[in-house]
C-alpha cells in the first residue's frame, strides 16, 4: 500500500488583544496531489528511502492551527483511526526559502537506480531496492537488501543498476509538482510575511 500526502496552507495575521491567529488559506490537494516518495523523505522525512537530512519532520500538529485546518485534521483522523493521519509535521515559507537545494542526501538512495542502454544513451527506467535479477548476478538471497558505496554499478542484461545520491533539487525539482505549492505560498507572503506563511502536511497509508 502506497503513501500519500494531504495538507493546507495557513497564513497568521494579527488579531488585536487576541494576538496573532493563523487562518486557512488553501487545501494542499488543489496544488499538488502527486505521490513523489523523494520529496516526501527530502522535505518531510516520510518515505525517506533517498537518505535525506529532512528539512522540516516530526514536529507533530500544530496546536494553534486555524479553525479550517484543525477541522480538516480531525476528520482525517476519525476516517482512518489508529491507522492514520501519520508523519504530521509543518514548514514556514521561511524555513523554504532558506534550503539548499544543492545539497546532496547524507548517503547513497536505498534503491538502486535503473537505466536501460539505448541508441541515444542510458534512460532511467525505475528504481528499486531489491531485483530478482541482481540478486542473482550479485548473490543475494530473496528480498536481502544492501547498501552499496555511491558509484558501484552492475550491468545484468540491458540494465544497468546503479548506486546514486540524489541531491534535494533532484527530488523537488524546480518545474515539478511542488511549483504551485511554492507560488501560492511565496504569493501569502508577500502579503504576510515569510515566517507568517505555512504549510501543514500529514500523510496516510
Amino acid at each position: 500500500m502506497g503513501t500519500d500526502m494531504d495538507g493546507f496552507l495557513e497564513y497568521r495575521v494579527p488579531r488585536g488583544d487576541q494576538g496573532p491567529t493563523w487562518c486557512g488559506a488553501q487545501d494542499l490537494d488543489s496544488l499538488n496531489d502527486v505521490r513523489n516518495y523523494d520529496a516526501f523523505g527530502c522535505l518531510f522525512g516520510v518515505r525517506n528511502y533517498a537518505n535525506f537530512l529532512p528539512v522540516a519532520a516530526g514536529r507533530g500538529f500544530p496546536a494553534d492551527a486555524s479553525p479550517t485546518v484543525s477541522a480538516r485534521f480531525a476528520q482525517m483522523t476519525e476516517w482512518y483511526g489508529e491507522d492514520g493521519p501519520h508523519g504530521t509535521t509543518w514548514i514556514t515559507w521561511a524555513e523554504v526559502k532558506a534550503v539548499d537545494w544543492d545539497e546532496p542526501a547524507e548517503k547513497p538512495d536505498s534503491r538502486l537506480h535503473e537505466y536501460r542502454r539505448t541508441p541515444n544513451g542510458l534512460r532511467m527506467t525505475g528504481k528499486a531496492s531489491w531485483s530478482s535479477a541482481l540478486a542473482e548476478a550479485v548473490g543475494l538471497g530473496f528480498g536481502e537488501v544492501r547498501e552499496w558505496p555511491e558509484g558501484s554499478e552492475w550491468l545484468v542484461g540491458d540494465t544497468l543498476y546503479r548506486s546514486v545520491t540524489i541531491r534535494r533539487r533532484d527530488a523537488v525539482t524546480e518545474t515539478g509538482e511542488w511549483q504551485p505549492v511554492w507560488e501560492a505560498m511565496k504569493e501569502l507572503a508577500e502579503q504576510h510575511g515569510d515566517d507568517n506563511v505555512r504549510l501543514v502536511v500529514w500523510f496516510d497509508d
